[in-house]
């Protein structure tokens, strides 16, 4: 997809600690201020006033929360790569854009959670949404620079939109991940959603989890660092000999989870799960709340369930269901399977709703933008072409198995 341009004559780029002026009611006046934290102490620094902001952005996830970027940084930043856009009003932070800068090989500035966070976004507040997507597009033109600032999977609705609505210079709109949504309503109304066959064989399924008795229980906070590491460990078990995702398995992503779960289970944004069997945890779930949207981020399962024929992905999801709508935790109205488009998911007759990725450079830029677009074109024609060949491949892959000339 080409780059599309805006129509709009481009406004002077001002330096991070420039201020402008806004409307922000009849006959008032107050200066929006920018600057751009390279300091991730300084950063680690702003959590409470961005809670407060992330609180005051209706559209934000759990994933642009301080806790869960905070502690990405710790674990996956790199020295001198911070930019964390700020815009202030009156002192207040009204706006903010965590990114970083990489070369891939052209400059780049992406977002702080990387390929661990299923969704992007900046924070707006709610009151000053307008005047602070202005200001937040002018301090992010000064803090590119050359750079382009590529913003990976950004859910439709989220701040970002109104950034790029107003960006000067060129951009570029792709889509991203495929994510899965339910709304977020008891378990009885997502089976009144199904074909009566179906929904006949979930209810067996849910009664045979009953019937051996497998209790959830939501996990206090003094608990969570102990808690995350059994997830961790029937994580690994559950995947084991099969295709596990490699970066789960790291001790830097053990550390982030540990983390940034504690911090977002004390604040409200986030609840493991433990769920037992005879005394035992045989599995345990991570989700991330928001106030529109909640997801089980990770989870664990003892192989043992399997043996025993539990559906696991029905037993979490009932439990997700339950804790989170109607008088639950937040009042969220979604139940997000986030990114994925596994088959099992499909059963409970999920929306789809397709993730974006906004490309923002200066008008110089362009070019490094269009060369950007052009890449990622590429690598989801190859992504489709492979998805496409995959079931044919797998069937060949078999039958030479069985003629004995295949390697396992």
């Amino acid at each position: 997809m080409a780059a599309e341009s805006t129509t709009k004559r481009p406004g002077p780029v001002r330096s991070a600690s420039a201020s402008t002026r806004a409307s922000l009611g009849r006959g008032t006046f107050t200066a929006l201020t920018s600057e751009i934290c390279r300091d991730p102490d300084r950063f680690g620094a702003l959590a409470a006033e961005w809670t407060a902001l992330h609180r005051r952005s209706a559209a934000a996830t759990p994933f642009q929360s301080h806790a869960w970027l905070h502690s990405w940084w710790l674990s996956y930043g790199a020295p001198g790569r911070l930019r964390v856009v700020l815009v202030r009003r009156g002192g207040t932070l009204v706006a903010a854009a965590p990114l970083m800068l990489v070369h891939r090989p052209l400059p780049v500035l992406v977002q702080l959670g990387g390929s661990i966070s299923d969704f992007s976004d900046v924070l707006l507040d709610d009151d000053y949404a307008d005047s602070a997507a202005q200001a937040l597009a002018r301090a992010l033109a000064t803090a590119a620079r050359t750079a382009v600032i590529d913003l990976r999977e950004v859910r439709p609705g989220a701040a970002a939109e109104r950034v790029y609505d107003c960006w000067d210079g060129a951009r570029d709109r792709l889509a991203d991940s495929l994510c899965l949504e339910l709304p977020a309503v008891p378990v009885d109304e997502l089976l009144a959603r199904l074909p009566s066959s179906r929904a006949q064989r979930s209810r067996a399924k849910i009664r045979k989890i009953d019937s051996l008795g497998i209790e959830g229980r939501v996990v206090p906070v003094d608990e969570i660092g102990t808690a995350v590491e059994r997830l961790l460990h029937l994580h690994r078990l559950q995947w084991q000999g099969r295709g596990v995702t490699p970066e789960h398995l790291s001790a830097r992503f053990a550390a982030h989870l540990t983390r940034s779960a504690r911090a977002m289970v004390e604040s409200g944004d986030a609840m493991v799960t433990e769920f037992r069997l005879a005394g035992e945890v045989v599995a345990a779930d991570l989700t991330l709340i928001s106030p529109r949207l909640a997801g089980g981020y990770l989870y664990g399962a003892d192989p043992a369930l399997r043996d025993r024929k539990v559906d696991v992905a029905t037993m979490l999801l009932r439990e997700c269901a339950r804790r989170i709508s109607g008088d639950g935790v937040g009042g969220c109205t979604t139940l997000s399977m986030l990114r994925g488009n596994e088959p099992y998911k499909h059963h409970w007759r999920p929306e789809p709703v397709r993730n974006q990725r906004l490309l923002l450079a200066r008008g110089l830029v362009a070019p490094s933008l269009r060369m950007v677009a052009a890449h990622a074109a590429a690598r989801g024609r190859a992504a489709v072409l492979v998805n496409e060949r995959l079931p044919e491949m797998k069937a060949g892959l078999a039958k030479r198995m069985r003629r004995g000339d295949g390697k396992g």
